[in-house]
């Protein structure tokens, strides 16, 4: 099993590290420190060594931060995380503060708290600016400082040193000679002489290697510098490379090393200010370099796949979706008192292994039924499980990493009876799913101009979710990746090659929760007769599972919505009916029929 059901922290774990975070801080001369989630990568995702949040608090979700102060403590989290960080984190301990609608520099304002402390490697340059600006007229002070966690964390997990692989070309569709030659014209056109790499899916993707650095991310942990004449300085544990063999273009020295050589540069230097440690530019200037700021060079042409990653998305996509009716299948067999959440994601990852195909699951199943679907990032474990019930519905989000491509799908599936309410929201959220599914849109147009498509239905309910509609998808890389979104937030333009979720969802908590998600790539539009001629796009969906047609009200489905679904169910029967067992296709059969 990829995934473990482990209880891996409690809420009474924070008092007494907290205890001792406020005399390490005293210390040190800090009022107040700030624990984020993040690592020196600004990964998503932490090896359990950086996973210094969950240490401290108990909160184990992926987004979210905390401030110590001496007589204060607060959970920084968004609306997907509202249940969850009140059911891990002490309350006698912690504020809940809702962020972003409550900024740190607010919440640290109105409280005792001169000097505040950070790890300038575990925030970036934007971030503190921001900080400092909101905490300007206040006086206080912002320092970096070393990091005072880890001179109480003394158990600390060591760093992970999992073996890279390569990938042909024949998976990427573009060498990582033509990537370096892409990367040069960047640095010229910033008139620069070497970048900084610190992300590690842009790494990974430059220099066509995936690593194990992460759980669920096929990624590797490193740091780089590319210089204009083509000659990288990668820094990593050597020995992760072994298998690689030489490559004149690329020196590889130890991890530690990173610091040292950064206080060589010279000429002028680009980093980009929303991903790069805050500690880099102290260390750059001070050896008399010059630094220029810049989006990560590799950020855009990642997020634009390929025809080869497109098409290996697709093929994923198609063995994905045999696992997932094979699991379907199987449930709608079973009497739900006979199981619970945790045995359905066991038989689901269960499924996806016996392709024989799978390097990992894609991040942990969400597997929540009844109350539990309602927290939005639930993670079920042996304290948590619940058994299932006909009276209750099993919304289920997980997804596969397999060499070809990532997958991320969620179904909402019903027990047994559901009820009307829970009928009517299923409704609602279909009919934004649909909505994003059949979009066509200018060239141009941002993620934030089609966000309301997908709630619009809800919003006539009087309802709405506290979560994006759509989060960029990795090519065999990071399941949830940047710059593309269908968000509010996002104002970057859409582009051809964009692979995106659509997962619109309604969420009652202490009852149930509501989501419905395939994924889309950004395509050329075709012509519509008597159109303008407009440069349109559009998405192509690459999830073929049926969606659960006894949730559905169908009178409420206007004509275009019902010939969207059936259109859909009879796209998945073609493609998967071939794939699966005689049992599975019997019960595909049934659930892709028309309405």
């Amino acid at each position: 099993m990829f995934q473990n059901f482990d209880v891996t922290s409690s809420p009474e774990q924070a008092a007494p590290r907290v205890t001792a975070l406020r005399v390490a801080m005293a210390d040190a001369g800090l009022d107040a420190f700030i624990v984020p989630r993040a690592d020196a990568h600004q990964g998503e995702y932490v090896a359990p060594c950086d996973d210094r949040l969950a240490w401290l608090t108990g909160f184990t979700g992926s987004a979210g931060f905390c401030v110590v102060a001496r007589n204060a403590a607060a959970m920084f989290t968004d609306g997907r995380y509202t249940v969850q960080v009140r059911a891990q984190c002490d309350p006698d301990i912690f504020d809940y503060v809702d962020w972003p609608a409550t900024s740190l520099g607010t919440w640290i304002a109105k409280r005792d708290a001169e000097i505040i402390g950070f790890d300038p490697w575990l925030h970036t340059e934007q971030d503190i600016i921001a900080l400092r600006t909101a905490l300007e007229a206040s006086g206080k002070t912002v320092v970096a400082t070393s990091n005072v966690i880890d001179k109480i964390w003394t158990d600390r997990p060591a760093r992970p040193n999992a073996p890279v692989i390569s990938l042909p070309i024949e998976l990427t569709g573009r060498s990582s000679e033509d990537k370096f030659a892409m990367m040069i014209e960047t640095l010229k056109a910033a008139g620069a002489d070497t970048v900084v790499f610190t992300l590690p899916d842009s790494l990974s993707w430059l220099l066509n290697i995936r690593g194990a650095d992460v759980a669920h991310n096929p990624v590797v942990q490193a740091f780089a510098m590319l210089n204009v004449d083509g000659k990288m300085h990668l820094f990593d544990e050597v020995s992760k490379y072994d298998s690689l063999g030489p490559d004149p273009r690329i020196t590889i020295a130890p991890r530690s090393e990173f610091q040292t050589y950064l206080k060589t540069l010279e000429g002028t230097v680009l980093i980009d200010p929303a991903s790069a440690p805050y500690a880099l530019r102290s260390l750059i200037e001070d050896a008399g370099a010059t630094i220029v700021t810049g989006e990560d060079p590799c950020i855009m042409p990642k997020a634009c796949k390929t025809e080869a990653e497109i098409a290996g998305s697709r093929a994923a996509h198609l063995r994905d979706g045999a696992a997932m009716v094979e699991f379907l299948a199987w449930l709608d067999a079973q009497d739900p008192r006979s199981q619970s959440e945790i045995s359905a994601a066991t038989a689901l990852e269960g499924f996806r292994a016996a392709t024989n195909q799978l390097k990992d699951i894609s991040f942990e199943t969400i597997s929540g039924s009844g109350p539990n679907g309602a927290i939005v990032h639930y993670r079920v474990n042996t304290a948590t499980d619940r058994p299932l019930s006909e009276s209750e519905i099993l919304l289920i989000d997980s997804g596969g990493q397999y060499v070809d491509g990532t997958t991320d799908i969620t179904r909402t599936v019903s027990l047994g009876h559901p009820r009307a309410e829970e009928r009517a929201s299923f409704t609602a959220v279909l009919q934004g799913m649909i909505a994003i599914s059949t979009a066509r849109f200018p060239r141009g147009v941002a993620g934030a101009h089609l966000d309301a498509l997908a709630r619009a239905p809800l919003w006539r309910m009087g309802r709405d979710y506290d979560h994006g509609t759509g989060h960029g998808v990795g090519a065999y890389l990071s399941v949830h990746e940047g710059p593309q979104r269908i968000s509010r937030a996002s104002l970057l333009a859409l582009q051809e090659g964009m692979i995106l979720s659509n997962e619109p969802g309604y969420y009652k908590a202490g009852a149930y929760g509501i989501r419905i998600e395939n994924l889309i790539v950004v395509r050329e539009a075709g012509e519509i007769s008597g159109s303008d001629a407009r440069d349109m796009l559009e998405f192509e969906t690459l999830t073929f599972v049926p969606i659960d047609r006894d949730m559905i009200n169908a009178d409420e489905l206007a004509p275009w919505e019902r010939d969207w679904l059936d259109g859909y169910h009879a796209q998945v029967w073609d493609a998967i009916s071939p794939r699966v067992s005689d049992v599975a296709r019997e019960w595909l059969q049934q659930a892709t029929a028309a309405l």
